[in-house]
């Protein structure tokens, strides 16, 4: 029994006969025509450029579909006629000959752009109702969980906080104090270059001081935190999802709210105000240090003079802000990361859905806070 397909072309007689039409030569396939046996003549059988009456399939021991649709493919392409086949391969050529001559290409139905546009805009609002009746679920278990612990304090994993409070406030130092740094060189040379119009250019250190302290330090450090923390949170849980982890702790009794959720929140939302205070104090130092440099202004003044031009309130401001800033990054982390249902791809949509998530939330709150901080006087 051959193991490969083969061909023959054998030249047709010109006054035609029961095996070729007049003028067509007569092509034999031998052996299995299979998917494992046909992909060495494919290129010998789209180069076929003699005239071809029949297809001869006598000599075929074994066919499935994708032989057939070969033989019949060709026979539509040299305009040639079938003979040889036997019963199965008959009836898998009839099948395959009936998927290929039910139209051209099967397209999917558009709707017009006058209706398609609004179909989207509403799908879009649907979706955002549902992430917001899910997430609405997801503080509701948060709730529940807190209350758990709060009736058995002894469930709470202490160790669980500590390792988190390391891994988004200690490992983050570096990379937030030099943001900062940078971020306060920046704010006081272009404060300075615009103040010195005005001969005002002491007025840089009000500015550095204000800013930093009440938006940019404890912002900058949330959308840090986000991209840092969040995502990591994210990709956590959705692969403890994916690996059925989550499933199994719910199996022995430990609820994943408790051990992997609240620990994390908790973590972010008392190190997101120390992260603020401390990129704040990062940035005024980068904004000192600039000023020394290019307004002649001494290094300790700067500081010196913090302290008379920067209000109270603005310190608090920041500080306020730090909780709430950390609640919604670890909210959207982890409410993403558990989000995760079928493969790793999921993970890394999830993952910068949650990044997205929280700086667009983060940033939509300063402006709300901004505005709550004037009414209330703390402009």
């Amino acid at each position: 029994m051959a193991q490969t397909a083969d061909f023959t072309i054998e030249p047709g007689s010109t006054g035609g006969d029961a095996g070729s039409d007049a003028g067509g030569g007569n092509l034999r396939f031998s052996g299995p025509l299979l998917v494992s046996t046909v992909g060495h003549i494919d290129s010998r059988l789209r180069h076929i450029e003699e005239p071809v009456g029949t297809i001869d399939l006598a000599g075929v021991e074994r066919i499935d579909t994708v032989g057939a649709w070969v033989a019949w493919s060709l026979s539509q392409r040299l305009d040639a006629k079938l003979t040889g086949a036997s019963t199965d391969a008959q009836r898998l050529i009839e099948a395959v000959s009936r998927a290929g001559t039910q139209g051209g290409a099967i397209e999917r139905e558009r709707l017009p752009w006058y209706l398609r546009v609004p179909a989207q805009v509403g799908d879009s609002v649907v979706g955002m109702g549902r992430g917001m009746l899910g997430v609405l679920g997801f503080f509701g278990q948060m709730v529940l969980g807190t209350a758990t612990l709060l009736r058995h304090p002894g469930q709470f994993r202490m160790r669980a906080l500590v390792h988190q409070m390391e891994l988004v406030g200690v490992n983050a130092l570096a990379i937030v104090g030099l943001m900062s740094f940078l971020v306060g060189i920046v704010i006081a040379q272009q404060g300075a270059v615009q103040l010195q119009q005005f001969g005002a250019e002491i007025y840089t250190v009000n500015l550095v001081g204000r800013l930093t302290l009440r938006e940019l330090g404890i912002l900058m450090t949330a959308i840090m935190v986000a991209g840092r923390s969040g995502s990591a949170f994210a990709a956590q849980l959705g692969t403890m999802k994916l690996t059925e982890e989550v499933d199994a702790m719910r199996t022995i009794g430990v609820s994943p709210m408790e051990a992997l959720v609240l620990p994390r929140i908790a973590a972010t939302m008392l190190m997101m105000p120390l992260l603020g205070v401390y990129s704040s104090v990062i940035g005024i130092i980068g904004g000192a240090f600039l000023a020394s440099l290019t307004l002649g202004i001494p290094f300790l003044t700067f500081l010196s003079r913090i302290q008379e031009v920067v209000p109270l309130h603005d310190v608090w401001v920041g500080l306020l802000k730090g909780p709430v800033f950390g609640l919604i990054v670890a909210v959207s982390g982890c409410y993403q990361g558990m989000q995760v249902r079928n493969d790793a791809e999921e993970v890394g949509a999830r993952t910068t859905g949650a990044v997205v998530m929280a700086i667009f939330t983060v940033i939509v709150l300063d402006a709300f806070f901004a505005v709550f901080f004037t009414e209330i006087g703390w402009g």
